[in-house]
């Protein structure tokens, strides 16, 4: 049974009570799992869209930067690009906003390349995909630290370990092949007809008459009209016949992405939004902040951070995911089974 190393931090705004809680655990989870450390493991890290407000900053990121110091081990921020048009979409763009999101303490290494052309197929032989494009600068990698925010996702129903590994690793071919059957669709009777999913859509794929209208030619499925919409009258299509296939195809991707690596995942589970950070807007917290996870294992940490969560909170928070760890526990990802060791 996996063991998952947790510290309680009960505000992210006590950034120094979360960086000595990183190294903390580090210490333990490195120890009681004998883990060799590469001299050279990136961070794979989320910079947070143009606008949003509550992804975790790097200054929460400097216990594990003290931790590598003390080590000598060398490291960069990893990221690759989104596949939606937006500030995250070129290199270019996407590492200057990481600067001015306070991302300088390290290079910044984008690891699909400038279009999402530098990805090696990594053989996976599952159900939906037999070869998956991972960035090359992670998929070369014998380890990585995968740092994760944990909050809810629009498709996925929680974003966490298995989220970052999935689509944060994918180039953007993958990150489109994920998205495959996801297109949303637009109630008639509950859209408005203010044109909002219009004006946030970044591919420009929504189309206004009276009523919103999704040009299904032009939608990678990104779900930035679900979350814009104040009247809840966009959902997914694929809820019914197809709620299945992105989470399953969402967990092979993150197989493909942590295959033959010998990982550690961190995850900070602050600023709890029901929705994720490539959203680029101010959103409020759903659920209380709670601490800061380690473990080696992603299918152990989503788990217990959604069973510490629900404790903490009194009450289920994200109803919708569960099929994702199921699945990922299925294919050999990992283990819902854990041993929790709080710190």
């Amino acid at each position: 049974m996996k063991k998952v190393y947790f510290k309680a931090v009960d505000s992210y705004l006590k950034t120094q009570d979360i960086n000595e809680a990183t190294k903390v655990l580090l210490n333990r989870l490195v120890e009681d799992e004998s883990i060799t450390l590469e001299k050279y493991i990136p961070l794979k890290v989320h910079f947070g869209e143009k606008g949003n407000k509550t992804y975790i900053e790097s200054k929460n990121f400097e216990g594990i930067l003290e931790y590598f110091k003390e080590r000598e081990i060398e490291s960069a921020y990893m990221e690759t690009n989104v596949l939606y048009r937006g500030e995250r979409t070129t290199s270019k763009n996407h590492i200057k906003l990481a600067g001015e999101h306070g991302f300088t303490q390290l290079p910044i290494v984008i690891a699909d390349g400038d279009h999402g052309e530098n990805y090696e197929e990594v053989e996976i032989n599952k159900k939906n995909f037999k070869k998956c494009k991972i960035g090359a600068e992670i998929a070369k990698q014998k380890q990585v630290m995968v740092i994760s925010h944990f909050k809810g996702h629009a498709l996925a129903g929680f974003g966490g370990a298995i989220k970052q590994l999935g689509m944060g690793c994918a180039s953007r071919g993958g990150k489109l092949a994920q998205h495959a059957n996801s297109i949303p669709k637009i109630s008639y009777f509950k859209c408005k007809g203010c044109g909002s999913c219009a004006k946030n859509c970044p591919e420009k794929a929504i189309v206004m008459g009276s009523k919103a209208k999704i040009n299904k030619d032009k939608c990678v499925g990104c779900a930035a009209c679900m979350t814009t919409c104040n009247f809840g009258a966009v959902s997914n299509s694929w809820l019914a016949s197809l709620s299945k296939s992105f989470n399953e195809r969402l967990a092979e991707y993150a197989y493909a992405a942590s295959k033959d690596k010998n990982n550690i995942y961190i995850t900070f589970a602050f600023n709890i939004t029901r929705n994720c950070d490539c959203d680029g807007h101010s959103m409020k917290p759903v659920a209380k902040d709670i601490g800061v996870f380690a473990a080696t294992d992603p299918v152990a940490i989503d788990q217990a951070c959604l069973d510490v969560l629900d404790k903490v909170n009194g009450r289920r928070v994200f109803r919708r995911g569960k099929y994702t760890l199921d699945y990922a526990e299925k294919i050999g990802l990992g283990s819902r089974k854990y041993e929790l060791v709080e710190i």
